[in-house]
């Protein structure tokens, strides 16, 4: 009986010693107490709460101007513990920039640090200027800080933001620093849109990237390798010539996702929003049209630009940051490159997941005409895994429907496998349709370049390793 009763000393000196080294190097660091708890948190020798954050930015001034010529064009990037970060929008010439956006994220540690790195954004440059950072505990409340310098942590501003704090409920270990929302986009432009003339569609030469939330929720710790039976994926990641093809995809893949004054940004908050994205088209006569209106004339071109585009988008759900990066499938910037979901991908070993979409009335396509508002119609997104880089498991389908469904609320969507008949079906409908009542051209439905066009390959591969500020979560 007496040595059921009788401590392990060995385990109590280690737990002592820990305690100690935790405090020690707490102090070495910073002499406070919150970052000794912080330490002995990370130790896990300490009870520490959980809350959800919901932080407003809300702007600065005093913003030093960054140029010789102009004022600044202002952003900010945010991390936790980095663990999680955002990036906002960006404010065009003001030294006084406004905000206001919101960012959420769950279950974090209560001795969390929240810091914050302002930039000047530089169109054109490989780096976009250094403004100053602050730090903060996320303590709920109103704060007003002071933005560090560079030089002799001389004074660059001042910050305001608010913070909110609820506590946590039922906690999971593996689900810490979850992103929350809102579910924000970027929509870029390829640098090559700025070569041409007599564009007849910006959206060929766009991309978008959307941060979804509860990625680490429904896919769990699952991702997909990038598919070794795959020739095209074999050039990229295997053997001596492959440095050289992923230098040229990924300085694609920065300019493409580039930061730009000239980006759009958005909030989406249910699946009219999502839907209205997809939106596009120009004035051009139907090859058959549909509908009972007016035939088109030169002066009296039916106009699709308000309307559902029917197109097929390629896209990925990075593992890196777990954004829904996405173009349409014609887009003119995929020429000469071995992979369009490497190129969105950035080439990264691994992704979440990768296929194309398309949208679809409910009724279907084929069962469509142009005499039917969009707003009288159930919209859907067909979504499949038809990717031979990545060559996601189809066994992942359900789990990618029920986290678009969670992102977009109210929209319906079917997850199919690319060996679907319906799949080819339904996408093949979508894409009679543009041929046939949206006057698209047979040669947009794939990547393809105008005559004399400098494609956005030869552009990456003049640029080389060269650096530009991506678009990042």
């Amino acid at each position: 009986m007496r040595n059921a009763h009788r401590r392990n000393p060995l385990s109590m000196s280690h737990i002592v010693d820990k305690i100690g080294v935790a405090i020690h190097h707490a102090k070495s660091n910073a002499h406070d107490f919150a970052q000794v708890q912080k330490s002995l948190a990370e130790e896990k020798l300490l009870d520490v709460q959980y809350v959800d954050l919901t932080f407003q930015f809300i702007g600065a001034s005093g913003i030093p101007k960054m140029d010789l010529v102009g004022s600044a064009d202002p952003y900010l990037v945010a991390k936790l513990d980095n663990r999680v970060s955002m990036v906002s929008t960006v404010k065009t010439n003001t030294v006084t920039p406004v905000w206001n956006e919101i960012w959420k994220v769950k279950n974090v540690p209560a001795t969390a640090d929240l810091h914050v790195e302002l930039f000047d954004k530089d169109v054109g440059a490989p780096h976009d200027d250094y403004i100053g950072k602050f730090k903060t505990t996320v303590s709920p409340g109103a704060k007003e800080v002071e933005i560090e310098g560079p030089l002799f942590r001389r004074e660059r501003g001042t910050f305001w933001l608010k913070i909110e704090s609820t506590p946590s409920q039922n906690v999971n270990p593996n689900n810490t620093y979850m992103f929350d929302g809102p579910v924000r986009y970027s929509k870029h432009f390829s640098p090559t849109i700025g070569r041409l003339t007599n564009l007849d569609n910006a959206r060929l030469y766009s991309t978008w990237k959307m941060y979804l939330v509860g990625v680490q929720m429904f896919f769990r710790d699952t991702h997909q390798h990038w598919n070794r039976n795959y020739k095209a994926a074999q050039s990229i990641f295997q053997g001596p010539t492959s440095i050289a093809v992923r230098s040229t995809i990924q300085a694609g893949h920065r300019m493409l996702y580039a930061r730009s004054t000239s980006n759009g940004f958005g909030v989406i908050n249910d699946s009219a929003d999502f839907i209205n994205l997809l939106h596009g088209g120009d004035s051009r006569a139907p090859t058959n049209a549909t509908t009972s209106a007016t035939p088109a004339t030169n002066n009296n071109l039916p106009d699709f630009t308000n309307r559902v585009k029917p197109a097929v988008y390629t896209y990925i759900i990075s593992s890196d940051d777990d954004s829904f990066r996405f173009s349409e499938t014609g887009a003119a910037f995929f020429v000469d490159f071995a992979s369009k979901h490497a190129l969105h991908s950035s080439c990264a070993e691994t992704v979440r997941y990768s296929g194309e979409f398309h949208p679809r009335p409910e009724c279907g396509w084929d069962k469509f005409n142009d005499d039917i508002s969009d707003d009288q119609v159930a919209w859907e997104l067909v979504i499949d895994n038809n990717s031979g880089t990545y060559s996601p498991d189809p066994m992942m389908l359900p789990d990618l429907k029920e986290l678009l469904e969670y992102n977009f609320p109210g929209l319906k969507v079917y997850a199919l496998s690319h060996e679907n008949p319906a799949l080819s079906e339904s996408r093949e409908a979508c894409r009679a349709y543009a041929l046939k009542c949206r006057g698209v051209a047979q040669d947009e439905l794939q990547p393809h370049a105008a005559a004399g066009e400098v494609t956005l390959s030869h552009q990456a591969s003049a640029t080389g390793v060269a650096s530009s500020t991506e678009d990042t979560q």
